[in-house]
């Protein structure tokens, strides 16, 4: 928690300011001058460094046509385990273990198609209640190809209260019946960091395997996947890893389970040096690569070598601290300066789960965040009831979100709100 002595005056956060050794990255971004961005959990802004790798890789398309794969700075036949090398040490991880590949969707597919085998009396797959819409799409789509029941084979864990999901609860569901365990490292509504290290025991003191959703914390939030045991993670790297919309995602396999078959195999998971022997037998790489399944996409994995550079340098550890401590600030400020006016913190308090956003609810969230937008804040709405606004480490200022809390002050104060429905836009 933000337990230093602080005053809610622009000049206090201009301070905090003077005194982050984070604040040289925020240059290295494009940023608008005239609104107040607290959506990176969402979609990270674009870097100088993103943009130079990619019109680099796109240079050398335009230089080179096909030698590209195998000349250049960057060669694109190597291109994702040179990213996954970067990767790794945001997951906790060797980097023979990661591969950048695919989407969040695809990963999930492929990891489940590897690791889901049901036998005998284990046929479940046990995932939260809570969980982003498109996790429970894949492992129901992936449950009727075994020729399952969703409803009768997945688990989903409920909340308590709407907001959080206990471990303990998530223990209990671990019964005798469950091949199989997936979680989101942190709940995209509320915030929620699972303790991802204790799940992974409990999973394996019952030979259950266990894979987990990094999505909102990769990038914000140090991860221990090898050490922890944890058997796969799949993740997007366009929110807190500021690849671009659509970039490709990434996912993590333990080498213990190296030499397993690809559930959905495919030309690029084949071993380097056999794959344009263009026979029809497969041989899988000998690591995380195995996992690709088509084509890399180059020009779409180009940004991610300017970010993922940027981060070596910040250092998670670093990032992770500010993080912690913006968000905290952030909720005193909502707490002294918003009270009475219908707010609740719906994130974890606690440092240790609570991941790198600030869930704020309200019964008006989306025409409160429309109004947001028209006054020069750009944050983030999650139905039923949730404003997400996040602090990015690398590009977010104290001034940032002293501004972002006066702002949504006026207008509630003013009921600047009230000429929006209450109802989100096509994209939320």
């Amino acid at each position: 928690m933000f337990t230093e002595p602080y005053h809610y005056t622009r000049a206090f956060a201009e301070q905090l300011d003077g005194q982050d050794e984070l604040a040289r990255f925020r240059d290295e971004f494009y940023l608008n001058p005239d609104s107040i961005y607290m959506d990176g959990n969402s979609l990270g802004l674009l870097s100088k460094r993103a943009e130079q790798s990619l019109l680099r890789v796109v240079d050398a398309w335009k230089t080179r046509g096909i030698d590209g794969w195998t000349q250049g700075e960057h060669p694109w036949f190597y291109m994702a385990e040179q990213l996954a090398a970067l990767s790794a040490p945001l997951v906790g991880a060797a980097a023979d273990e990661v591969i950048v590949t695919g989407s969040t969707t695809t990963n999930l597919h492929q990891l489940v198609a590897t690791f889901y085998k049901p036998e005998g009396s284990r046929t479940k797959i046990v995932a939260d209640a809570l969980n982003f819409p498109s996790d429970i799409y894949a492992l129901q789509s992936q449950l009727r190809l075994h020729g399952l029941d969703p409803a009768e084979h997945l688990i989903q864990v409920q909340s308590r209260d709407g907001r959080l999901i206990e471990e303990a609860d998530i223990i209990a569901a671990m019964t005798e019946e469950v091949a199989l365990v997936i979680l989101p490292t942190v709940l995209y509504r509320s915030g929620q960091l699972l303790d991802m290290e204790r799940l992974t025991a409990e999973a394996h003191a019952r030979g259950i395997l266990i894979g987990f959703d990094g999505c909102h914390s990769v990038g914000a939030v140090q991860h221990h996947f090898s050490q922890w045991g944890v058997d796969f993670a799949y993740w997007c790297n366009y929110k807190y890893l500021n690849s671009g919309p659509g970039g490709v995602g990434g996912l993590y396999v333990n080498r213990k389970h190296f030499g397993r078959m690809p559930g959905l195999a495919g030309w690029f998971g084949s071993s380097k040096d056999k794959q344009f022997d263009m026979e029809h037998r497969f041989v899988p790489a000998a690591d995380a690569g195995a996992y690709q399944i088509g084509t890399p996409h180059i020009i779409s994995m180009a940004p991610l070598i300017g970010s993922l550079e940027m981060f070596a340098e910040a250092d998670l550890t670093r990032l992770r601290q500010k993080s912690l401590k913006i968000t905290s600030y952030m909720m005193g400020l909502i707490e002294q300066e918003l009270s009475g006016m219908g707010f609740t913190i719906g994130n974890p308090r606690d440092d240790q789960r609570r991941g790198g956003h600030v869930s704020l609810e309200h019964a008006e969230a989306a025409r409160i965040c429309k109004a947001l937008k028209e006054n020069g804040v750009v944050p983030d709405f999650r139905a039923p009831n949730i404003i997400r606004l996040a602090p990015i480490a690398l590009y977010s200022t104290y001034g940032d979100v002293w501004d972002t809390v006066q702002r949504l002050k006026t207008i509630m104060t003013d009921k600047l709100y009230e000429k929006f429905e209450n109802t989100r836009d096509v994209v939320a």
